[in-house]
């Protein structure tokens, strides 16, 4: 069996996105004591948030997620046991590293007298990526149960109770507010939508064009209906604003889900077609082996440059200015060239081998799911 390239390739996709758009919608101000403030473009250009429909794309993570942990999990041969560590000690060992790391420069900027201010928007934008772990772990040590719930019910019927769940939650927020506790289930319901979608997709299911087809119809349908019942249209979180669709996830980000999965499998053949040229296949290929250190380490390096740039040139356009207009969104695209080869030098500081993604046996799914056979099998 050969790697899925277009699994590949979508995993490259939503990486991308990700580091895209916090490296977009983060501005980080510096103000006339020195410090550092945080605020969002979102906030001063709401025709933006289409753009959030793009860019925030952890639906397909978690799609991809399941994916390679069923194929994984069915050609492991030492015990589901073992299986899991290992899977799990490649997704916590890079957050402790960096939670190691990021320590240790803290305290260091905290001798060297940096302002409060500054280390609490550091603080919160390295740790904030973190919480995409939680649920992610707990699906994984989930995927036994969930793949037999799907080869029992097929994927349709196990998606069902975890949308009701979502919907439940974001009903419960609406009428009664002050009640809390609802975080954890929703995280794990709303995530555990397209990680279902994606050991489906392993297990031959969801690999023709109408499966796809319903996902994407149904899934933009569901979008466009939730706007104009009030929900926002940006799908990240914008300061000020009374409800985020992304913190914690409602119904939106998870109609924004299922919406980019069946874009993503409509979108197969052209994928397999890019994938095999040397230069898109070969920037596949790394984004995937250091997915999750990308995804760790992005806002730390943000949070980097934009502070030493501070220090050793004063306030510098799109990166040290307020995100208030057309004109910052150029002056950061301008920076963005800069940012990605300071990631790219850290995820590269150790030989590939040690920092290998936890999805590395990706494998090809069932032979007739490629694009040139493609069943109707739900």
């Amino acid at each position: 069996m050969t790697r899925d390239r277009p699994v590949d390739a979508l995993r490259g996709y939503a990486v991308a996105a990700v580091v895209l758009g916090h490296w977009l919608v983060t501005g980080l101000v510096l103000t006339g004591d020195g410090s550092l403030g945080q605020a969002s473009p979102l906030a001063a250009m709401p025709a933006l948030a289409p753009v959030t429909w793009l860019l925030q794309a952890l639906g397909l993570f978690y799609f991809t997620a399941g994916f390679a942990s069923a194929r994984s999990a069915a050609r492991y041969r030492c015990g589901q046991g073992r299986w899991l560590a290992r899977r799990l000690r490649r997704l916590v060992l890079p957050a402790v590293a960096l939670l190691g790391s990021g320590a240790a420069v803290l305290l260091a900027a905290t001798v060297a007298g940096v302002p409060d201010d500054t280390l609490g928007v550091a603080l919160t934008l390295a740790v904030s990526p973190l919480w995409f772990l939680l649920p992610l772990c707990a699906l994984v040590a989930l995927t036994g149960p969930l793949r037999a719930a799907v080869r029992r019910w097929g994927a349709w019927w196990c998606v069902v109770p975890a949308v009701a769940v979502v919907a439940g939650a974001d009903l419960a927020d609406r009428l009664l507010p002050a009640v809390g506790g609802l975080l954890p289930v929703r995280l794990l319901a709303a995530w555990a939508i397209p990680y279902l979608l994606g050991l489906a997709y392993a297990d031959g299911r969801l690999t023709g064009r109408r499966p796809a087809a319903a996902l994407a119809v149904g899934g933009a349908g569901t979008l466009a209906v939730l706007i104009v019942a009030g929900y926002p249209a940006s799908a990240v979180g914008v300061p000020g604003a009374a409800m985020s669709n992304l913190n914690p996830p409602s119904l939106l980000a998870v109609a924004l889900a299922v919406t980019q999965i069946g874009v993503g499998l409509l979108a197969r053949p052209a994928l397999l077609r890019l994938t095999r040229r040397p230069w898109p296949a070969r920037a596949v290929q790394v984004v995937n082996r250091y997915a999750v250190r990308i995804y760790l380490c992005h806002q730390p390096v943000l949070v980097g440059v934009t502070a030493l740039a501070a220090h050793v040139g004063g306030p510098l356009p799109g990166l040290h200015t307020a995100p208030d207009g057309p004109r910052w969104l150029l002056a950061r695209a301008c920076w963005l060239p800069l940012l990605a080869l300071v990631l790219a030098a850290l995820v590269h500081r150790r030989p590939a081998t040690s920092a290998r993604s936890p999805w590395p046996s990706t494998l090809d799914g069932p032979r007739h799911a490629g694009p040139s056979g493609w069943t109707r099998r739900m």
